[in-house]
């Protein structure tokens, strides 16, 4: 019998008999192993008909956090009397039965979906699956649309749907989007389940014709800058393995719209061998604040902070500055923005009753109180409502919650949420939440950083690969030097020289000046990480006793939810 040449519809499976699944769920937080699912929506495609929903809410087997209710809207009363994922989980494994998953960001659902039927002896789901992120991400431009979040292109493809938080509302959503997206893949000759899942990952035409550039690129730890064809630096990175690095920028793993069309512009690769791997971490940051590349979105202005000061006045005040002076003052910080500065302000004021207006107030002034002495938020130090020494609890108390204790500011914030969750007051509530965690995370922080940036001296050792270890000397939280000590090297003489050739620093105020507090925070990690030594410390290295860190722990698990929702909404395109 003769050979009959197939048609190209043989060579996969044409999108439109293809059956799709698209679904969301709502849960608990963003950890499978600690947080449960709460809501189920599904719905069933095929060739651009809809043949069937699933949709039920699932009681969690615990309290849902008051941030997840702020966020979701689902709340206790609401999952009471429904069936618990036990019940649920067969039923959707035999709606999804033989389809092709569809979410977006769709890693978050299915390993939710994956958990629970670990845990309930169900093997995992072996669907095909499509992220929506990943396809408008390949598809879709920065100037079509500007993020790839499931509202952003359900407005773009006009999708009569608007996504609420809600698992139905969302996949309907979603089902706009992928038939958007499908019709665009279309244009590049995607018609087939296949070409689709295959498109995503395919390396573009030129990093196929640039992978030549990592070819002078040698196997070692560094720094790497990929430039223009005038010599601009485009983007600065760092690993361990310059060479492997490099080269994982010409393959189809490297997805970032971003990094490709960088790749597009690149003419040549330059690289600075580092001693190790924080060596190479610290320089990369430097590098980057330094030369501000523009296809490097993290670390390019370290400068741009802001910080919270208590003011040194008769009756000091909460101020936003840009500068941190030697004059005494107590600094909380840094901040990214002034916005974040102002909620941890507000934050700090709803425990505390501070004075909030801005004008000079002494001894000898004598005006009218404001409304906020009126609601008992200020005790009207400005018309002599209160002494400088009755002023001075005040005062104390926020340096206390700004430096060593927080527990106040998140006792006063936690309780008005509360409140405000009661009376389903969930914007105001959310708003409030916010301004908690601007507060508690920024004090953890500088808790941490000032526990290190105000030791003179600090030695450490870590194993190094193959033998040997690598030596780091810090200095008021700077990397003032890195080496390597072989194998079989006396300890002594190799580290006295170190320090003696590392780089002088200087104390200043506040608790980051010698270097910025990325640099400090990438040493600390380093310190943190398995098999480290400390060989040297000069000076008292320790954390308060009641510091903000065991707040952030509970404010950190609460956002992790939130965290996980925007991440599977999509980061910017290109």
């Amino acid at each position: 019998m003769d050979p009959v040449q197939g048609t190209l519809d043989e060579l996969g499976t044409p999108l439109s008999d293809v059956t799709f699944v698209v679904f969301d769920l709502e849960t608990t937080g963003g950890a499978p192993a600690e947080d449960a699912i709460t809501e189920i929506g599904a719905v069933k495609v095929r060739a651009g008909e809809v043949l069937g929903e699933f949709s039920t809410l699932v009681d969690p087997g615990g309290p849902i956090p008051p941030f997840i209710s702020v966020l979701t809207g689902i709340t206790d009363a609401m999952v009471v009397a429904a069936p618990k994922i036990s019940s649920v989980l067969p039923s959707f494994l035999e709606f999804i039965r033989g389809a092709t998953l569809v979410a977006h960001n769709a890693g978050f659902d299915t390993r939710f979906v994956k958990a629970a039927c670990a845990t309930l002896g169900y093997p995992p789901p072996a669907n095909p699956v499509v992220d929506t992120v990943d396809l408008a991400r390949r598809v879709l431009t920065r100037d079509e649309t500007p993020n790839a979040k499931l509202g952003t292109l359900a407005r773009f493809f006009r999708s009569p749907v608007e996504p609420c938080h809600r698992a139905l509302q969302d996949a309907r959503a979603t089902v706009d989007v992928l038939h958007g997206l499908i019709e665009r893949a279309g244009s590049f000759q995607v018609h087939t389940l296949e070409e689709l899942k295959s498109f995503v990952r395919a390396p573009t035409p030129e990093q196929q014709r640039k992978r030549h550039l990592a070819e002078s690129v040698p196997h070692a730890p560094g720094v790497y800058f990929f430039e223009d064809e005038r010599g601009e630096v485009l983007y600065i990175g760092k690993s361990t393995n310059l060479r492997n690095r490099v080269r994982s920028y010409f393959t189809a793993a490297e997805t970032r719209p971003r990094i490709r069309e960088m790749i597009g512009i690149a003419d040549r690769v330059r690289h600075v061998v580092c001693s190790t791997g924080l060596e190479a971490e610290v320089r990369e940051l430097r590098l980057i604040g330094g030369a501000k590349p523009r296809y490097n979105r993290r670390s390019r202005f370290p400068e741009k902070v802001v910080w919270l000061k208590l003011t040194t006045e008769v009756f000091p005040r909460l101020s936003i500055v840009r500068e941190l002076k030697d004059d005494g003052a107590t600094y909380l910080g840094p901040f990214t923005s002034a916005r974040q500065a102002d909620d941890a302000r507000i934050a700090l004021h709803e425990a505390v009753p501070l004075r909030q207006c801005t004008q000079p107030v002494t001894l000898r002034t004598r005006r009218a109180a404001c409304a906020l002495h009126e609601m008992g938020r200020c005790g009207a130090p400005c018309e002599g409502g209160e002494s400088p020494e009755e002023y001075a609890f005040h005062v104390e108390s926020a340096r206390r919650a700004m430096t060593l204790d927080a527990s106040p500011v998140f006792s006063a914030v936690s309780a008005r949420m509360e409140r405000l969750s009661v009376e389903q007051r969930y914007e105001e509530a959310s708003v409030d939440r916010d301004r908690l965690a601007s507060f508690v995370r920024t004090a953890a922080r500088m808790q941490r950083l000032s526990a290190i940036t105000r030791l003179p001296q600090l030695v450490a050792a870590s194993p190094a690969f193959g033998g040997g270890w690598d030596i780091h000397v810090v200095r008021y939280g700077r990397l003032a030097a890195a080496g390597v000590m072989q194998k079989g090297t006396h300890p002594t003489p190799f580290v006295d020289g170190l320090k003696a050739t590392a780089e002088a620093v200087q104390p200043g105020p506040g608790p980051v000046h010698a270097a910025s507090a990325e640099e400090t925070e990438c040493i600390l990690r380093w310190l943190e990480s398995p098999g480290v030594r400390l060989v040297e410390v000069e000076g008292e290295w320790s954390l308060p006793a009641r510091g903000a860190g065991r707040h952030k722990a509970r404010i950190d698990l609460a956002y992790r939810h939130l965290d996980q929702r925007r991440n599977r909404e999509g980061r910017p395109l290109r």
